[in-house]
């Protein structure tokens, strides 16, 4: 995708960029979307080539994103980290869709063998909110947030059906503009519409066209039929179906759920005879749902921002950009019952002004991540997810964890090691783990096994599946540890504590081990526990950040 200076960040969104709009937000949204289309991580220098903007501006920016836990700098990087996710989680949960409806997607998902996606629009093109993917050698790599082009697409026809002239005229003008779909990074470029035209792929029909004579058609057969097909319209071999669910109070297409394959399992006939009348008993079901739900309850409204904000300039000075910092956090006064707020409810949600607040929200609105709509209410739009979750929405565990186990290995100067317990539930895995440079050390490659009972990580694992318990993880479930005094080997001791998801389970076990010549037992407790606990902490906080709206594998 070409470079785009701050002052174009999203030309897409709006003509020209309003008086009162926040200079520093604009930049630092840019920054943020640079990096998101990067897969997560850049150089400060490839950050100020691909946004037009100073070094020294850029790195003010990293600085402010860095002091709000949304990025880190990782050697020379500026790498995106789960925390960024809370942006993305605003909208999802405001959406309340992914919440109601995930959970049938999955079933589908599982019943079919086939991967399943929930898409809303997004101006022209469609953007994933869910995504329930089968692990194949060959599966599809979509990720929650990835917005592709409405035409290339089997939700995009159904959406269309509901296009007004305006939208088909920006739509027009896309085309015009963008004619290898390169403002559209989730997908493969298309062939130059100015240039030759080349074959279209193998097909059954005429869908594989892009054209605009082609997209008409089949939102028509869309309008028409009820459903629609993607008979690879993305790439040769990739097909689907989609089928619109409708929200019950105005009857217009709410999300689209589709069932994604290809060609060497289904091909475009295929889902319609087998998979289609499976999808639509799936939607029936997403509809009730959506009927039935009860009216969300208010969350808790983000509290101190304002005077976190305020202390952080106080002690960065000009480092840090409190505006910058302000604009990001009035997107994360909205969620789940706070789908639609007054300027005066996100002021107040924020802390911050009634003039600051106006300032970010204009700003927002320029950059087609919050709506304005004529009761003088905002709500975000689907662009928020731009923000860094696509790059974070396929994370594991152990790639979250690494960063804080590198940080606590050099904190303590010793090894620290991330497991988890194996399914027949006797051995652990290890699946993450940071070293020193000391000379007697311990080194075990990720993705050893052990036996459970005999380690400290073990214990831990199973003092909370275990039952009964014996004596040993009675003690270790209680105190919230395990010290295990070289029991595995002679002169190793470890110590480990849970690291526990969303819902209070352990879903692995964290541990930093030694000599027996470096630190008594009273010394591994006293010095080293305190530090395991607060690496633990951080790395649940980032799990349950990013485990809200997507599938985090603990290994």
């Amino acid at each position: 995708m070409p470079a785009m200076t701050a002052v174009d960040a999203d030309a897409r969104a709006g003509t020209g960029t309003p008086a009162e709009a926040v200079g520093p937000l604009l930049r630092g949204v840019t920054v943020l979307r640079r990096l998101t289309e990067a897969g997560g991580t850049l150089s400060p220098s490839a950050l100020e080539r691909a946004t037009g903007l100073a070094r020294s501006t850029v790195d003010r920016i990293t600085g402010t994103l860095g002091r709000m836990g949304y990025v880190r700098l990782d050697g020379r990087d500026v790498v995106l980290t789960p925390r960024v996710m809370e942006l993305g989680n605003a909208y999802l949960a405001a959406l309340r869709l992914p919440a109601l409806l995930d959970a049938r997607a999955d079933a589908l998902a599982d019943e079919l063998d086939e991967s399943v996606s929930l898409a809303v629009p997004d101006l022209d093109g469609i953007r994933f909110i869910h995504q329930a993917t089968r692990r194949r050698a060959l599966s599809v790599s979509f990720r929650i947030g990835d917005l592709l082009p409405a035409e290339r697409t089997a939700p995009g026809a159904l959406f269309a059906t509901e296009w007004t002239e305006a939208d088909w005229t920006r739509w027009r003008e896309r085309r015009a503009e963008d004619t290898r779909d390169a403002s559209f990074p989730a997908v493969p470029p298309r062939a130059d519409l100015t240039a030759a035209p080349s074959p279209p792929p193998p097909s059954s029909d005429s869908s594989s066209d892009p054209s605009s004579d082609s997209f008409a058609e089949r939102v028509e057969g869309a309008r028409r039929d009820g459903w629609a097909v993607d008979d690879q319209l993305i790439e040769p071999g990739l097909v689907a179906v989609s089928v619109p669910v409708r929200d019950p109070g105005t009857g217009r297409v709410a999300c689209v759920a589709s069932v994604v394959s290809h060609t060497s399992r289904h091909s475009a006939a295929d889902l319609r005879t087998s998979l289609l009348p499976r999808l639509r008993t799936a939607v029936t079901a997403m509809e009730t749902d959506l009927r039935g739900a009860p009216a969300p309850e208010p969350g808790p409204a983000p509290a101190g921002l304002a005077t976190w904000t305020t202390a952080s300039k106080h002690e960065l000075g000009r480092d840090f950009v409190e505006s910058l910092a302000r604009g990001l956090t009035v997107l994360t006064a909205f969620g789940e019952g706070r789908s639609a707020l007054s300027l005066t409810e996100v002021a107040r949600a924020t802390g911050l002004s009634r003039a600051t607040a106006r300032r970010a929200l204009l700003t927002h609105e320029h950059l087609g991540l919050v709506a304005a709509h004529p009761d003088r209410t905002f709500t975000l739009t689907p662009r928020v997810l731009d923000l860094g979750f696509p790059a974070l929405s396929r994370t594991t565990l152990p790639r979250l964890a690494e960063p804080h186990l590198r940080a606590l290995a050099d904190a303590v100067r010793e090894p620290t090691a991330l497991a988890v317990l194996t399914n027949d539930g006797k051995e652990i895995q290890y699946t993450a783990g940071a070293g020193t440079s000391r000379v007697l050390t311990v080194r075990i490659t990720v993705g050893t096994r052990l036996p459970a009972p005999a380690t400290s990580l073990g214990r831990v694992l199973l003092a909370d599946t275990a039952d009964p318990l014996s004596s040993t993880l009675t003690e270790v479930r209680s105190q919230g540890y395990a010290l295990v005094d070289e029991e595995l080997e002679s002169g190793l001791r470890s110590i480990a504590v849970p690291v526990r998801d969303r819902t209070g389970r352990t879903v692995a076990a964290l541990n930093v081990s030694t000599h027996a010549a470096r630190r008594t037992l009273r010394d591994v407790v006293a010095d080293l526990l305190p530090a395991l606990h607060a690496t633990a902490a951080h790395i649940q906080q980032d799990l349950h950040t990013a485990s809200r709206f997507t599938h985090v594998p603990p290994s």
